[in-house]
C-alpha cells in the first residue's frame, strides 16, 4: 500500500482546510471527534455488515487520522496566529505534501520501468537450437576466432535478421565479436 491512513488524512485534510477560519478548522476537530467515537462503537458492535459496507477498522483509523490532522491544523493556527489557514504558511503540511508527491513520483517512475522491463520480456526470444553438423562445426569455428561462445555468435547472428516485404529472411555478412552490452554480462 503506498498510502497509509495518515497520509490520506494529511492530504485531505490539507485541501479542506485550505481558507478555512479557526472557527471552522474547530468545528472540523469536533466532527471527526464524533466519527471517531462512531467509528469505534461501530467495531465493537456485532451486527452484520453488508457485503458493500466499508472495513470498519479501516474507516476507524482513517477517521483517527483525520482527527490527528485537524488537531495539528488547529495547533498551527493557533501557534502562527493566523486567522484563515492558508496551507503554503504550512511547514510540516509543505514538508509532507512534497514528501508525499516524491513517493508518488517514485511510485510512478517505478511503474513506468516495470511495465517497459515486462514489454520487453514479451518481445524476447529464447529458443533451443540443434543443428546439424556442419552448420555446428561452422558456428563453433566462427566462436573460437572471435573468442566468443557458439550462444553468442548466434545471438548476434539473430540481432542482424532482416525481413524484406515478401517475408524472405537474411542476414547481411557480418563478422561475430565482442560488443560493450557483451563485455558488460560478463
Amino acid at each position: 500500500m503506498i498510502w497509509t491512513s495518515e497520509d490520506v488524512a494529511r492530504d485531505q485534510v490539507r485541501r479542506q482546510a485550505a481558507g478555512l477560519t479557526v472557527h471552522q478548522v474547530d468545528h472540523a476537530v469536533d466532527t471527526a471527534v464524533v466519527r471517531v467515537r462512531e467509528t469505534r462503537e461501530e467495531l465493537r458492535s456485532p451486527v452484520s455488515r453488508g457485503e458493500f459496507a466499508p472495513d470498519p477498522e479501516e474507516l476507524a483509523d482513517r477517521w483517527a487520522a483525520l482527527l490527528t490532522e485537524w488537531r495539528r491544523v488547529a495547533a498551527h493556527l493557533a501557534g502562527s496566529g493566523a486567522g484563515v489557514y492558508d496551507g503554503d504558511l504550512d511547514e510540516k503540511g509543505c514538508a509532507w505534501a512534497r514528501e508525499r508527491e516524491e513517493r508518488r513520483s517514485a511510485v510512478l517512475r517505478n511503474q513506468a520501468a516495470w511495465t517497459e522491463r515486462q514489454r520487453e520480456e514479451r518481445d524476447e526470444l529464447q529458443v533451443e537450437l540443434w543443428l546439424g553438423a556442419a552448420a555446428g562445426r561452422r558456428v563453433r569455428a566462427a566462436a573460437a576466432r572471435a573468442g566468443l561462445t557458439p550462444n553468442e555468435v548466434l545471438a548476434q547472428l539473430g540481432e542482424r535478421v532482416s525481413v524484406d516485404d515478401d517475408g524472405a529472411v537474411s542476414v547481411a555478412p557480418f563478422t561475430p565479436g565482442r560488443t560493450a552490452a557483451l563485455s558488460e554480462e560478463r
